[in-house]
């Protein structure tokens, strides 16, 4: 086997590439996934800004595959103005023709107006967009997963934040982006057990 064929392990669903980091077998697929996987995702992300960015990628990637949007997030940044709600809740449709006319990013009418849409919805939260994601995250898992059938596409808490997003007038963000989201920046953490992340992070059986 050369070096660049990771080792997959059936059994837990782990990768080890040739680095000799053990992975969730999808961050060792691609340099890009593994980058990701190791510095963000899984991490605790707060901040209105930074979690509107990835609410707008999680709605986007819909139907695609994370890695186009990853590959794309710096033309997505520049085009939505480094994700500022503030400044794309001001956007008209002159943004909205710049934005379908750019290549860089996906050229979708629908999630581009719901990204505005959902900017407009943040700026409206009385306590900010972070304070609300947080609310509805769950209490940590008693096991770590390890295997990735033990990882659900959704959970109660996603679905009745999904519910709370579409009251308060946010687009595209169903129980299932809304889990992906909770992922994404750490309210779950799904890093798989024997992962090197949840290794380094001495929360490896979730006990402590």
């Amino acid at each position: 086997m050369s070096e660049a064929c990771p080792t997959v392990y059936a059994v837990t669903d782990l990768v080890t590439g040739a680095d000799g980091l053990a992975r969730c077998a999808w961050g060792a697929s691609t340099p890009d996934y593994a980058v990701y996987h190791d510095r963000e995702w899984g991490r605790q992300l707060r901040g209105d800004d930074a979690l509107y960015e990835r609410m707008t990628l999680e709605a986007f990637q819909s139907g695609l595959s994370w890695l186009t949007i990853l590959r794309k997030r710096p033309a997505f940044r520049l085009a939505f103005d480094e994700f500022r709600i503030e400044t794309v809740a001001g956007y008209g449709e002159g943004d909205v023709a710049r934005l379908l006319g750019d290549a860089g990013i996906v050229r979708n009418r629908a999630k581009i107006e719901a990204a505005i849409a959902n900017a407009r919805a943040a700026l409206d939260l009385p306590d900010g967009l972070s304070a609300l994601l947080w609310s509805y995250a769950p209490p940590p898992r008693a096991a770590r997963p390890t295997s990735f059938a033990q990882v659900p596409a959704l959970t109660a808490e996603s679905t009745t934040l999904a519910k709370a997003l579409k009251k308060r007038g946010f687009r595209f963000v169903g129980p299932t982006t809304a889990y992906a989201l909770m992922q994404a920046t750490g309210m779950v953490d799904d890093h798989l057990a024997g992962c090197h992340i949840a290794t380094a992070e001495g929360r490896d059986g979730m006990a402590a």
